[in-house]
């Protein structure tokens, strides 16, 4: 499975990437919400996971906002710090698939990020 992982957090991300790596699947990561964009609009991938917050007031909700607007349908699991209920619903209603709080379990993840590719994988 190819992954987009755009995330700020550079340990956050290195934990994500190496166990995504661990289970056979190829992440791309990247820091910055706009470097996100462009890699999402010119590769495919399978998942993408986002932070809600990124550099430069870049929020994950609004990066999904324009890219379902773009077409882009690719399943996306928030990775937050924000967790009251209404930044739960803020990343659903953009166009989000999941939400995780973090700090997390890796495990919880992987089960997560494999259940949104096999759900896309069953209606493609």
């Amino acid at each position: 499975m190819r992954i987009l992982l755009i995330e700020d957090d550079e340990s956050v991300a290195q934990i994500v990437t190496a166990g995504m790596k661990d289970a056979n699947h190829e992440v791309t990561h990247t820091m910055d919400g706009q470097d996100g964009f462009e890699q999402a609009m010119d590769k495919r991938f399978d998942v993408m996971i986002f932070d809600r917050q990124l550099p430069g007031g870049v929020d994950g909700a609004e990066l999904l906002r324009k890219l379902r607007d773009k077409r882009v349908e690719t399943p996306v699991l928030f990775l937050s710090g924000l967790g009251a209920l209404g930044d739960w619903m803020t990343g659903l209603e953009a166009g989000g698939d999941d939400y995780i709080v973090k700090p997390f379990v890796f495990s919880d993840l992987l089960t997560r990020v494999e259940a949104l590719h096999q759900r896309r994988e069953a209606t493609s």
